[in-house]
């Protein structure tokens, strides 16, 4: 660890000469399309902070109707009220979701559909990275709980208005590391074994499984599906970890703004003609290649069943 400190120390200041150039290779895609949401209503987990709060910005930019969807109501307002003044868009609302508890998921949905009759773009963004072993307020270990099932429980809960609104797009966020990953299905709640940083990589294959099963059981619907890698991004994500906070502020010149890390996930839920790449995997605004095994079509189904039996729901 000294030694690899060490050779941070020495290569940073050249780094930070050369930071111009890299900070416009590491920026990646930018969401290009010109369509606008006058009408259209947009759900996004965990808006009130990062990529989330900067996309759900330019949406509410283009005209959409925001539900904000956030475990801390407070922050929330604080973005809404932000976003609104930016935007001069009065129709960002917050509404309290914990997706580490389906009660409360499932009192979110209740009351949206009694507001709502229309929902065309629903974004799971928000997430849990490089927590210390916990469990939901459901029993399932917390990257597990909240960043694959909690999500995959309001997907659910919102399909019938998805399919009413169509066409309509999910938009999941992934991770490149993704790759590492692997549905252990003997241990799925990590319980013999557990590491933070695998378990975050474990709940991010778990996104992109479920982005390619969803995406193959609504052909035809009118819903479509996406998986996306937002990049490296300054976020409040590694809070959990003090290795990755140092890393982050040794690099941060270099690593995306929220802005930039929103660029594919508006991308995934605006861009025309997309409809015939729903399932896939993005990054940087452009289809990417998926792990071998976020391709192996078993083990999406079968995550879907056992997600199905530990949320206590029928979807077929």
């Amino acid at each position: 660890m000294l030694l690899a400190l060490g050779l941070l120390t020495c290569i940073l200041p050249f780094l930070y000469v050369i930071t111009p150039s890299v900070r416009k290779f590491f920026a990646g895609g930018v969401c290009k399309t010109n369509v606008q949401l006058h009408g259209k209503v947009v759900v996004i987990t965990g808006a009130n902070t990062g990529i989330g709060k900067e996309t759900a910005r330019e949406l509410a930019r283009r005209g959409a109707r925001i539900y904000i969807a956030c475990r801390d109501v407070l922050k929330g307002e604080s973005a809404a009220s932000e976003i609104r003044a930016d935007t001069k868009n009065s129709q960002v609302l917050v509404r309290k979701l914990d997706l580490s508890d389906t009660k409360s998921i499932r009192a979110f949905v209740e009351g949206f559909l009694a507001e709502e009759k229309r929902l065309h773009i629903l974004i799971n963004n928000a997430g849990v990275m490089m927590c210390p072993y916990s469990r939901t307020k459901d029993g399932f270990e917390t990257h597990m709980g909240v960043n694959h099932l909690g999500h995959f429980l309001l997907t659910y809960l919102l399909l019938e208005r998805l399919k009413e609104s169509s066409p309509s797009r999910v938009v999941n966020l992934s991770s490149v590391v993704h790759h590492v990953g692997k549905i252990n299905f003997n241990d799925l709640q990590s319980e013999k074994s557990y590491s933070p940083s695998f378990a975050y990589c474990h709940s991010k294959l778990a996104n992109v499984l479920f982005t390619r099963e969803l995406a193959r059981r609504l052909q035809g619907t009118g819903v479509t599906t996406y998986a996306v890698h937002p990049g490296i991004v300054r976020s409040e994500l590694i809070r959990h970890s003090f290795l990755m906070c140092l890393l982050w502020r040794l690099f941060s010149p270099f690593l995306k703004s929220a802005r930039e890390g929103a660029q594919t996930s508006l991308h995934c839920a605006l861009a025309e003609g997309l409809e015939p790449q729903s399932g896939k995997y993005f990054s940087d605004c452009k289809k990417t290649w998926m792990s071998p095994r976020a391709r192996n079509n078993k083990t999406a189904e079968r995550l879907w069943k056992v997600s199905c039996e530990l949320l206590g729901i029928q979807w077929e």
